[in-house]
């Protein structure tokens, strides 16, 4: 342990001896205590003035905030934060992977980093349930995995997301799509086409979701259902925001993505806007797209259009043990648009395709391939060159338009 750690680790311990822990503490009142702390103990030849108001905003976050997390949730520039057991912290930042030089005191302090976490979300994380997902107060998607599941100790990915939700404008502005197509895509969505959004981990689905919603005409009842809220949909008066329930430590009350469906249901919804589908949900999705919930929107994960097409497939014969073809002519008549989205080699996340999605014909579901991503090349630096470009393909089913007065 170095000097500044061996400092920080007494000064800490002061700091708890001169709390009153039989009241409740205010943060103004701990924050005097640390300053108060840091000036009278420290002396000036031992630790620089920059060095003291480290170890203040430190020793206050270990106290009172996550610990050493605390810093980078802080931080704008970071976009994931990946703790594999207490002595190894990755961030990942402008889409780059780095080892962070900071770890946790000792593992009983990530633990209790964690339990903070999972029970101001409403969760409950031990041995008995080791794998949890929960959200942070600025809505930052958090995934724990405890021993025994997790062999090299506690693993923490926290999912940061923007402060403010990034627009349609600035996906423009940094080339992820075009001017042409968001404003085809506008055009869709106002017209109530139903849009599922796909791409693999990471490759910015749940931003492009948001981006998207706000197409939607700000007098419409919307409801949003998700495993955890991320969605940050804006100038939607009559919104509605559900979230997922996890089942007791008796493994009783569950709620799950489908019970919000078919609840969703009943609330006199325009649009349902589920989050993400994974499981047997999928069955009550395509329903209720099939029963007048148009300009409904979701993501999946998937490598490709077309095997989105093959997921919701499998996903709804998890739930339900149906006709194939059925399954591929309610998934052809429910779902009208998929857009794809991928990260490249460069890190940078792209519109890969918009595709029509039209009839089941002869036991197979045909697309109509609308915009695709050419690539020209690579810069010096190693940047992808390239833009999403409209095909000679015209979109086929237009009776969503005509009904809503729109021309594309």
């Amino acid at each position: 342990m170095n000097n500044y750690e061996e400092i920080k680790t007494r000064l800490k311990d002061i700091v708890l001896n001169k709390m009153d822990l039989t009241k409740d503490v205010t943060d103004e009142e701990i924050q005097e205590i640390i300053d108060n702390v840091v000036v009278n103990e420290v002396k000036s030849k031992d630790i620089t003035i920059e060095e003291k108001v480290k170890l203040s905003a430190e020793i206050f976050n270990s106290i009172r905030r996550l610990d050493v997390l605390q810093e980078l949730i802080d931080d704008n520039t970071i976009t994931e934060i990946m703790v594999n057991g207490e002595n190894n912290i990755f961030i990942e930042r402008q889409g780059k992977i780095n080892r962070w030089n900071q770890k946790f005191e000792s593992k009983k302090k990530l633990e209790d980093v964690i339990q903070q976490i999972v029970s101001g979300a409403n969760r409950i994380i031990n041995e008995l349930n080791p794998i949890v997902d929960a959200r942070l107060e600025n809505g930052s998607r958090v995934n724990v995995v405890l021993p025994p599941v997790a062999i090299n100790g506690p693993i923490v990915t926290i999912r940061k997301f923007p402060d403010k939700p990034i627009t349609i404008e600035k996906l423009i502005e940094i080339g992820s799509i075009t001017k042409e197509a968001a404003e085809y895509l506008k055009t869709l969505v106002i017209s109530g086409y139903n849009i599922f959004i796909s791409g693999g981990t990471g490759s910015g689905k749940t931003t492009f979701l948001n981006a998207v919603s706000n197409f939607i005409p700000s007098d419409e009842r919307i409801i949003t259902i998700e495993d955890s809220a991320e969605l940050q949909l804006q100038n939607i008066q009559n919104l509605v925001r559900l979230e997922v329930r996890n089942a007791n430590v008796e493994g009783n009350n569950e709620i799950s993505i489908r019970d919000l469906i078919k609840s969703s249901l009943r609330m006199r919804p325009d649009r349902i806007v589920v989050g993400e589908i994974r499981d047997g949900a999928a069955l009550d999705l395509l329903t209720a797209y099939n029963t007048g919930h148009d300009g409904s929107l979701s993501t999946g994960h998937a490598n490709s259009p077309t095997d989105m097409l093959a997921r919701i497939e499998t996903l709804v014969l998890y739930a339900a043990d149906l006709p194939l073809l059925a399954v591929r002519k309610q998934i052809a008549s429910a779902i009208d648009i998929i857009i794809h989205l991928d990260r490249l080699r460069d890190k940078t996340r792209k519109v890969m395709e918009i595709v029509e999605i039209l009839d089941c014909i002869d036991g197979e579901i045909e697309v109509n391939k609308l915009f695709v991503f050419k690539e020209e090349g690579e810069t010096e630096e190693g940047y992808v060159i390239g833009s999403l470009v409209k095909t000679n393909q015209e979109l086929i089913h237009r009776s969503k338009l005509s009904k809503a007065g729109m021309q594309l």
